[in-house]
């Protein structure tokens, strides 16, 4: 028999990879699913409860479903799962709204080119980075025109805007413009001058102490009150600034916060070095307290853009608005669950998506070992 055994020099074997218990798959079933008697039995309860849910859960959103019906009856009698044919046959309403077909281009345009201007914020290795980050500044001009008219285009007023687009518009207004001013608001409550922190402290706790849907109302109803006779000042535009001043209280709290965890020597160093208060806050103390700041900041645009649902109570008609409209129609009613699911699953996605973004950005700007 020949003797296959290699042979090697003291210091020079190769390095063995770890057990199979102790890396992978394995080792996180063992630690998470199976660490103990009590673990092993809920494991295995929980799996069973899935394999009870799943197959039926399956039939009914899948496999028996309906997506190409007239109406509600036709749906039951041809399956008895669910009627996705409400939302195939209502998507343009529940995605615009009222605005008009034609111009829907604008729109699908308007939303395609933020992602292209959301790109060079998010991601620090875009191709043509600075010159996509001019484009960034000046889109909201660009959306605006395409969006309400002007310029050449057809004006649609913003009554017709609704569904999902109104979501996005909202949402995504509200986070962009909310930043830049939470972060103004935060340092202006830390500042020396006792005017601007009076100022400062006064507008937080106000707006922190009043729920969005009253201040929806204020901009609804009140704020006409004080206008001049015959002034037109448009609904979606108030709830665009409540909005903003909404999220922009909340996170002045939160970045105030990662400013106070910053240490007072990384103050007195940037003041050492000769630094204006501006520099030291750009390019020293701002950086960290972001840095800190960024599960709470995420926290607050997720619960913003959710909350962009509240919107509804004073008549703009967003997906739960209009749904409400679609269930009302004798030809879909009884529906609800469909609907509710659909929208569900968009704010997910969208949700969640800022969520991972929040941990790529945490985990990038960490300096010691991945997580």
């Amino acid at each position: 028999m020949t003797d296959t055994t290699e042979t090697f020099a003291p210091g020079t074997h190769p390095d063995l990879p770890p057990p199979l218990g102790s890396r992978g798959i394995v080792k996180w079933m063992r630690e998470n699913l199976f660490s103990s008697a009590t673990n092993t039995v809920l494991t295995l309860l929980g799996a069973y409860l899935i394999y009870l849910a799943v197959p039926a859960f399956l039939d009914w959103f899948i496999l028996d479903a309906v997506f190409d019906a007239g109406s509600r009856n036709e749906c039951w009698e041809r399956a008895g799962g669910a009627c996705w044919s409400v939302v195939v046959v209502r998507f343009d309403q529940l995605m615009y709204g009222f605005y008009p077909e034609e111009l829907r281009w604008r729109v699908d345009l308007a939303f395609l080119l933020l992602f292209v201007a959301l790109a060079p914020v998010l991601f620090d290795k875009v191709p043509g980075r600075r010159y996509l980050a001019i484009f960034s500044i000046v889109y909201p001009v660009i959306a605006f025109f395409l969006l309400w008219g002007g310029m050449g285009l057809e004006p649609v007023e913003s009554a017709k805007f609704g569904g999902f687009m109104l979501t996005v518009l909202i949402g995504v207004s509200g986070i962009i413009a909310s930043l830049p001013l939470g972060i103004v608001l935060a340092l202006g409550r830390r500042s020396e001058l006792i005017v601007l922190r009076v100022v400062c402290i006064c507008f937080i706790e106000f707006i922190r102490g009043v729920p969005l849907i009253t201040l929806l109302f204020i901009a609804s109803t009140l704020l006409n009150y004080f206008l001049p006779p015959g002034s037109n000042f448009d609904l979606l535009l108030r709830v665009l600034i409540m909005v903003t001043l909404f999220a922009a209280a909340y996170l002045a709290e939160v970045i105030r916060g990662g400013l106070q965890a910053i240490p007072k020597g990384q103050f007195e160093a940037a003041m050492s070095m000769g630094m204006s208060y501006w520099k030291m806050m750009g390019l020293i103390v701002l950086p960290q307290a972001m840095k800190i700041s960024i599960p709470g900041i995420v926290n607050t645009f997720i619960g913003l853009y959710k909350d962009t649902t509240l919107v509804v109570i004073i008549g703009l008609l967003d997906p739960l608005g209009l749904s409400q409209s679609i269930l009302a129609d004798s030809k879909w009613q009884g529906l609800s669950t469909e609907i509710y699911i659909f929208i569900a699953i968009f704010f997910f996605l969208s949700c969640f998506s800022m969520s991972r973004y929040s941990i790529y950005l945490e985990n990038k700007l960490h300096r010691g070992h991945k997580r």
